[in-house]
C-alpha cells in the first residue's frame, strides 16, 4: 500500500509543476501585448512614463519567460534564473533613466488622456495577473520574482494615471519626466529585492547541505 505514495506524491508535484506553467504562459502573454501595446502608445503619445511601463513589461515578460524556463528544475537554476531576472530589471531602470535625462533636454508635452487610458488598462490588466501569481506563489523563488513585477507594475500605472492629469493640467512632459525617474527607481528596487531573494534562498540551500 505504502508502495503506491511515491507515485502519487510525483503526480502530484507533475500536477502543480503543471499549473505552475499555465499561469506563468497566461501572464507572459498578457505582459507580452502590454508591452507591445505601450510601444506604440507611448511613442504615439511622447509619453516617457508610458514607454516606461511597456519597458517594464518587456522586462516581466523576459522573468516569465525565464521562470518557466525553471520550473521542475533544481533549486540552483531557479536561482539563478532569478538572479538573471533581477539583473535584467536594473538594467532596463538605467536604459529608462537615460531616455528621461535625454528628454529632459529636449521634448514636448505627451498626450495626457492617452497616458491615462493606456495606464488604466494596464492597471486592470496587472491585477488579474497579481491575483493568478498570488494563486499559486508558494516559496518558489521565481514565482517572487514575478509576483514583485507585477505589484511594481500596478503601482507605475496607478501614478501614470495621475501624470496624465498633470500633463493635461500643466501642458508641461516635466510631470511625465518626473514619473519617468521614478518608475526606474522602483525598478531597480524591485530587481535590487529579486537578487536579495535569491541570495537568501542561495544561502538557505547551502546550510541544509551542510
Amino acid at each position: 500500500m505504502n508502495d503506491h505514495f511515491p507515485d502519487k506524491e510525483r503526480l502530484d508535484l507533475d500536477a502543480s509543476q503543471a499549473a505552475d506553467r499555465r499561469i506563468l504562459w497566461l501572464v507572459l502573454l498578457i505582459n507580452v501585448s502590454q508591452c507591445l501595446a505601450g510601444m506604440g502608445v507611448g511613442l504615439w503619445a511622447a509619453s516617457t512614463a508610458v514607454l516606461g511601463a511597456a519597458l517594464d513589461n518587456l522586462a516581466d515578460a523576459l522573468v516569465y519567460g525565464v521562470s518557466l524556463y525553471a520550473v521542475g528544475r533544481s533549486r540552483a537554476i531557479k536561482v539563478r534564473a532569478a538572479r538573471l531576472s533581477g539583473w535584467l530589471l536594473i538594467g532596463l531602470a538605467l536604459m529608462l533613466c537615460v531616455e528621461v535625462l535625454r528628454r529632459f533636454f529636449g521634448g514636448e508635452a505627451p498626450l495626457g488622456p492617452a497616458m491615462m487610458v493606456m495606464a488604466a488598462i494596464n492597471a486592470a490588466l496587472n491585477i488579474i495577473c497579481l491575483r493568478l501569481l498570488k494563486r499559486h506563489r508558494g516559496e518558489d523563488v521565481n514565482f517572487k520574482a514575478s509576483a514583485i513585477f507585477t505589484s511594481n507594475d500596478s503601482i507605475v500605472n496607478l501614478a501614470i494615471v495621475l501624470s496624465g492629469a498633470l500633463v493635461m493640467w500643466s501642458g508641461s512632459n516635466l510631470p511625465d519626466l518626473v514619473l519617468g525617474l521614478v518608475v526606474s527607481a522602483i525598478a531597480a528596487n524591485g530587481g535590487r529585492e529579486i537578487l536579495v531573494d535569491a541570495t537568501e534562498h542561495e544561502e538557505k540551500a547551502r546550510s541544509e547541505a551542510t
